[in-house]
């Protein structure tokens, strides 16, 4: 049914079919008795699809990757559809446009997206309202943060300080986002000094403050094996729980007409070099750090690849936009079939299971 949606959906812009998604999830989560339902028979699973992470309890390895829900706005319904979790943003201190429409393109003949929205959101008080506001998440909530588009470099620590300070008491996990290619110079966060610095003083800022949560960082997927290794280093050194890998790329694989346009891309081309980069970084820590898989994810093959490369889980984004409301069922559905053709009893035992042959 939704393939015929999609066409339709397909011929409007995609900020504005995204905006009419959205309106639909709210509704599915202004429901709590139909959001139950639907969750209830999209999570049926013969195998154990439950984990723990990052001292947290996932009802299973699914979740919805930060930049569909920036505002906190839907959560509820994204729940509704079975989704073990959920990454709100990237949020910044003060709310911010982003940039100038339009700034999402379909590439449907390549199953990807390319993005330039610029960390558009409310700001961190008001997601931080909204996230007190929920009374029902059966899985963990994450934020994504980020810095405003007019702080200096020089002060983007005191951004990602405030809004862990903000948004620390009301959600289970935090993600450092210093890898989006679409804000000036913040993929420089991610060079050594930078980084060190980084991580330390939010780590600090959160443990003096009583309010420490989870901190994971959300890394590139451009960065050189050795800069994944000191990626790990460093954030193993500053106490950081997890890796996310990976975000956007400003590689373009293919020819397209729309391959000019600035932005990240996502999708099935990124499948491949975010899943070496999860091999890299799952062996490099070797169990000290918590990986987190994203990048190309639409079917329960594409995730198992990514778990049994060392993916505690795996969040998705393009495929959502992609298969639309029936994503998680079906990644699920297929999940499930592969633990048990492989005999695994639970996901957990999958975890890596690629690096030990």
């Amino acid at each position: 049914m939704y393939r015929w949606l999609r066409a339709l959906l397909f011929r409007i812009p995609a900020e504005t079919a995204h905006r009419l998604g959205m309106r639909v999830l709210r509704f599915l989560g202004a429901a709590p008795r139909l959001s139950r339902w639907t969750r209830a028979r999209a999570t049926r699973s013969s195998v154990d699809l439950s984990l723990q992470a990052c001292g947290l309890e996932f009802p299973n390895p699914l979740g919805i990757a930060a930049g569909l829900d920036k505002n906190a706005e839907v959560v509820p319904g994204l729940f509704g559809l079975g989704f073990g979790s959920i990454e709100v943003g990237t949020v910044t201190p003060r709310p911010q446009p982003g940039n100038p429409e339009p700034r999402l393109f379909r590439i449907p003949e390549h199953q990807a997206l390319i993005n330039r929205m610029g960390f558009n959101n409310v700001g961190a008080g008001e997601v931080a309202t909204r996230l007190r506001q929920l009374t029902w998440h059966p899985g963990p909530i994450g934020a994504n943060l980020g810095k405003n588009l007019d702080t200096p470099i020089e002060r983007a620590v005191e951004d990602y300080v405030y809004c862990a300070q903000i948004l620390a008491p009301v959600c289970d996990y935090l993600v450092i986002n210093a890898s989006s290619p679409n804000t000036p110079g913040l993929r420089g966060l991610q060079e050594p000094e930078r980084l060190t610095a980084l991580l330390a003083e939010v780590q600090s800022s959160l443990e003096k403050s009583g309010t420490a949560k989870p901190l994971l960082l959300k890394i590139a997927p451009d960065l050189s094996e050795n800069a994944l290794d000191a990626i790990v280093d460093i954030a193993t050194a500053n106490r950081i729980q997890g890796l996310i890998a990976t975000n956007t790329t400003n590689q373009r694989p293919f020819h397209h007409r729309l391959s000019s346009q600035p932005g990240g891309l996502s999708g099935a081309p990124l499948r491949a070099m975010a899943t070496e980069a999860i091999k890299r970084l799952y062996t490099r820590s070797a169990g000290r750090l918590t990986v987190v898989g994203v990048g190309g994810i639409f079917t329960g093959v594409d995730a198992y690849e990514k778990i049994r490369a060392g993916a505690s889980w795996v969040q998705i984004y393009t495929s959502f936009i992609y298969r639309g409301p029936g994503a998680a069922k079906a990644i699920l559905r297929e999940l499930e079939g592969l633990l048990k053709r492989d005999g695994f009893g639970s996901v957990a035992e999958a975890i890596g299971a690629s690096t030990r042959c």
